[in-house]
């Protein structure tokens, strides 16, 4: 490039600087929040590995479902409570704002807990203090692992029980 040809040497290297700038400040703004479907392909990799106790599980209803949007938990019912020995499962529902916003969560087993709508099995957020102050870090592992701890709280480890084997 030579600068003396009415300037516009100077105007493109200008042009050149605002389209890198922009550019760059894009990328970073792209790192600083990881995108949803990166952010759920790393929770996907760590519910298949198995991460953890083995007390919760969770993975992808649909693999052909490219907006990884519906999954199934399972919840070993923690001991020395009404629920030890049951498996729970449940269907969590990861809308386009997750994880901006919760999933939503639903027991497919029955079962009776302080925070689950009896009729529906769906964790209600406002008695399910994770969902109610949701942030951005929380994943479906912290869901289902709260839950689990839930189910060993004062007031739902002596809870009368639905019949092992029955669904919402």
């Amino acid at each position: 490039m030579t600068i003396g040809s009415g300037g516009s040497a100077i105007v493109a290297l200008s042009t050149w600087n605002c389209k890198s700038a922009l550019f760059y400040h894009f990328f970073f703004f792209f790192l600083s929040a990881v995108p949803r479907n990166f952010r759920l392909l790393e929770e996907l990799e760590r519910g298949e590995k198995g991460i953890g106790d083995g007390s919760v599980s969770y993975g992808m209803d649909d693999a052909d479902d490219i907006y990884m949007r519906s999954w199934t938990g399972t919840i070993i019912g923690p001991h020395n409570t009404v629920h030890e020995g049951r498996i729970y499962q449940l269907k969590l529902f990861c809308d386009k704002d997750y994880p901006e916003k919760p999933p939503s969560v639903r027991f497919y087993s029955r079962i009776n807990m302080a925070c689950v709508n009896h009729e529906t099995g769906a964790v209600e957020a406002k008695k399910f203090g994770m969902l109610a102050h949701w942030q951005r870090e929380f994943t479906m592992d912290n869901v289902l692992t709260q839950l689990r701890k839930e189910m060993a709280a004062s007031q739902n480890r002596k809870l009368v029980q639905p019949p092992e084997g029955t669904h919402f």
